[in-house]
């Protein structure tokens, strides 16, 4: 909408002005600096996420979303407003080819300008590392080492909500700039390869998950804390020591963030002015969407994370619940649905709902009465068990006939427990959602991912405080339910629920019960 509008008056004569609702910190010569409050002229927003303006004689690049629109008319009366958001790891991913010349306009150019144009952006990136590491240092320096000598005001968990995993990141940066600077031409900088310093080092990029997935926290407890002065004075006296610009602190923490939001915009717009038959080419062209790979893993990591409170509200309404807690394995919802099951040595078919989590399955039982009420009948570690396919007709393994069936057997021992849904497409729908979930388990093993023990609280925190509040179980609001795997484009629900194209709730409809509400937490991926 902000790309929408901002287009349509410029185009349309209209004087544009933004004001910043943040802080943005600049790491390159071609962006824009500002703090919360400053007015922008925007001199071009034709690409979604960044826009061209202006601050008295100063032009840049800055992030769209840092800002609300004025629109000022003839009369010089502001006649829209729309409210800027915090920037989230997905929504700096495809560059800003919109708003720079086309690659065939690029290609076009005479040989001298369109290297000069290369050199000018490859002499970008390489500024933008060298500021970027000296925020790094600083805030390493400046302002972790400082808290950490102050254990009157800082305890442990504190310094690891705040910080995260900065001096990781820090100590990689060093390492990838000194290799960007082993590739970088000096006298003539468009002959640089530096693609494949990024694949060299891509592994290494995954560490910003962690930070960015916790840069809420981190936000929350500054907040909580600057709300005494003793703070307050306490990191300003950190910032002028280290002599750091005049930015708050979560300014310098917000920088990581905006970082590996900026690499994919960078390398969209080297590949540009790189051509075909230089030798960086296919390096930039793979870096490139390796860096957009990161940024929406990062992005599908933090709605995760954003999915925990649901999570636990859900295990607050389940009854009789034993054992740990979902969040302490867990942090997804794969699928769900209603089956028979049968688990060896006992032979008897029972009926169960599972709820398919990362690394575990949920057993419960609907109350005979109130079908909106689970009982807890146990778990089922997945890490343990392979799924096998169960061919139609006679079972040897359990002497019984079955249809639409599937094991689960047990790789250190005989266990086996078998499942049969009710239709042939239930059947693979629960086959696609196992694979995703071992796929999904992998995938957080490469890149270190797991629910911290603050994030854990807080979800607790704030199940008991809408349960006090509520005085009942509670019925989230619905949500998407699993794409189905063998119809994209289609929701699907469980067997007990009817199967159609999903809409939001309309009103006059009955609320779905708490365990089907659920269900509709994640879709599959493609």
């Amino acid at each position: 909408m902000m790309k929408m509008m901002g287009e349509l008056l410029i185009s349309g004569g209209s004087i544009v002005s933004a004001e910043a609702v943040w802080d943005h910190v600049t790491m390159a010569d071609r962006e824009l600096a500002f703090k919360a409050g400053d007015v922008i002229k925007v001199l071009d927003a034709s690409n979604k996420d960044w826009w061209w303006g202006q601050i008295d004689d100063e032009e840049g690049w800055f992030p769209a979303s840092f800002v609300r629109l004025w629109v000022n008319q003839e009369e010089n009366t502001a006649v829209e407003t729309v409210e800027g958001a915090s920037p989230s790891p997905s929504e700096v991913q495809n560059g800003h080819a919109d708003a720079s010349p086309s690659s065939s306009d690029c290609l076009c150019q005479p040989a001298q300008d369109r290297d000069q144009m290369r050199a000018n952006i490859i002499n970008e990136i390489m500024s933008t590392e060298r500021h970027y590491i000296k925020h790094l240092k600083d805030i390493c320096e400046g302002y972790f080492r400082q808290c950490k000598k102050r254990r009157d005001m800082f305890n442990d968990d504190q310094l690891r909500v705040i910080f995260g995993n900065i001096e990781d990141i820090y100590r990689f940066q060093m390492g990838f700039v000194r290799d960007l600077e082993k590739q970088y031409n000096t006298e003539e900088p468009h002959l640089s390869e530096i693609g494949p310093c990024f694949l060299e080092h891509q592994d290494g990029f995954w560490i910003y998950s962690e930070y960015c997935n916790n840069h809420v926290d981190a936000c929350m407890e500054l907040s909580r804390l600057m709300k005494d002065g003793r703070y307050q004075q306490f990191f300003e006296a950190c910032r002028l020591v280290q002599q750091m610009i005049d930015i708050a602190i979560d300014g310098f923490l917000l920088t990581p963030v905006q970082k590996i939001c900026k690499y994919p915009l960078q390398l969209a717009e080297l590949l540009k002015y790189t051509v075909q038959e230089h030798s960086d080419y296919r390096y930039v062209a793979a870096a490139l969407a390796v860096m957009r790979n990161v940024t929406q893993q990062i992005n599908e990591r933090k709605r995760r994370l954003e999915n925990i409170e649901k999570i636990a509200q859900w295990q607050a309404s389940v009854l009789d619940w034993e054992g740990d807690d979902i969040l302490d394995r867990s942090s997804e919802l794969v699928y769900t649905g209603e089956m028979s099951w049968i688990y060896q040595p006992y032979g008897r078919s029972q009926t169960r709902v599972f709820f398919l989590f990362d690394h575990q399955m949920v057993l419960c039982k609907k109350d005979l009465i109130r079908r909106d009420i689970l009982y807890y009948k146990g778990r089922i570690n997945m890490d343990r068990y392979n799924v096998v396919d169960a061919a139609d007709g006679r079972d040897d393994d359990f002497n019984v006939s079955v249809k639409n069936a599937f094991k689960l057997s047990n790789k250190d021992s005989d266990e086996i427990h078998i499942f049969l849904a009710k239709k042939l497409e239930e059947k693979l729908r629960w086959l696609r959602g196992f694979h995703e979930e071992r796929k999904m388990v992998q995938e957080d093993e490469k890149i270190g991912f797991e629910i911290s023990e603050y994030q854990k609280r807080q979800a607790a925190m704030t199940v008991r405080r809408m349960t006090k509040q509520k005085g009942h179980r509670s019925v989230p609001p619905g949500y998407p339910p699993p794409m189905d795997p063998m119809n994209p484009g289609q929701y699907l629900v469980g067997d007990s629920m009817e199967q159609s194209e999903f809409e939001f709730p309309e009103p006059e409809r009955c609320k779905s019960p708490f365990w089907q509400s659920f269900s509709r937490l994640t879709p599959f991926r493609k």
